[in-house]
């Protein structure tokens, strides 16, 4: 893996223009500023070109769709394609209705994009396989296991080559893969999925990562969810040290160990094993 990405996204800061959820946008932009970067929120149409322009990225997350951002994604993904800008889908909940589907779909379609970043649910909604979601989470049976890993490294291979992005695939066992590699990821914990926003602000992290790396472009995305695996990790431990300590505490604790991540922390702490 490269060196220094987290060096490099530190010192050029790059600027991230997010149409993201309401649920989780805070978040996103405290994540983005712990990991070095800087967050713009833009969705409406009338701007959406012109914040993209002046960003070096583009976080697209249809978490809480509607008719009025689905104009403002097509119009600033089209316009980071323009200008050669990283853009990164999270779509969220696909697969779960039919909107969401057609959606992440259609941008698909009209938007070129460098990063996908999803569950294995969301991703087979895009292969056009059925998977099984949980409103916006992925199944258990969707999960990736060591029994499976082969099988969903080899999948996150072909959607990678029918798409053109790098996907990652988050769960139990996260998977950064392009057309010929992939990496397997084995930070993080459970108590992850009990803090919403926790792949939303994995997104935006991408975003970051890979804009100030944007030549090495799967190692900057990998780099990028074992460090939020990480992160968590270390939330963990601090969580531990009072009984009073809960979620709340916790998502915060992850965004203290995001801001104070090195690379020399992440290369000592990452589990990481190239495909």
């Amino acid at each position: 893996m490269e060196k220094n990405l987290i060096k490099n996204v530190r010192e050029t800061v790059p600027l991230v223009h997010n149409i993201t959820n309401y649920v989780t946008v805070n978040d996103v932009a405290n994540i983005l500023l712990a990991c070095g970067g800087s967050p713009i929120m833009a969705d409406d149409a009338g701007e959406a070109e012109e914040i993209t322009s002046i960003c070096g990225g583009l976080n697209i997350n249809i978490g809480t769709l509607n008719a009025r951002t689905i104009e403002s994604m097509l119009l600033a993904g089209k316009r980071a394609n323009e200008l050669g800008h990283v853009t990164v889908l999270d779509p969220v909940g696909a697969g779960a209705s039919k909107l969401r589907t057609d959606t992440a779909i259609r941008l698909l379609d009209e938007v070129q994009f460098s990063v996908i970043r999803g569950n294995v649910s969301e991703l087979k909604a895009l292969w056009g396989t059925e998977g099984t979601t949980k409103g916006v989470d992925a199944d258990i049976a969707d999960r990736v296991t060591e029994e499976n890993l082969d099988e969903m490294i080899q999948f996150a291979n072909l959607l990678s080559g029918k798409t053109g992005a790098v996907i990652a695939m988050t769960g139990a066992i996260d998977i950064v893969a392009d057309e010929e590699k992939a990496y397997a990821i084995r930070n993080g914990n459970p108590l992850m999925s009990k803090i919403t926003g926790t792949g939303c602000m994995l997104s935006g992290v991408v975003a970051a990562y890979c804009v100030a790396n944007s030549n090495h472009l799967l190692d900057a995305a990998a780099a990028a969810v074992a460090a939020m695996g990480l992160c968590g990790e270390i939330a963990l431990q601090r969580l531990k040290e009072s009984e009073l300590n809960g979620t709340s505490s916790y998502r915060t604790y992850i965004i203290d160990a995001m801001s104070n991540l090195t690379d020399e922390i992440l290369e000592e702490g990452m589990k990481i094993e190239s495909r």
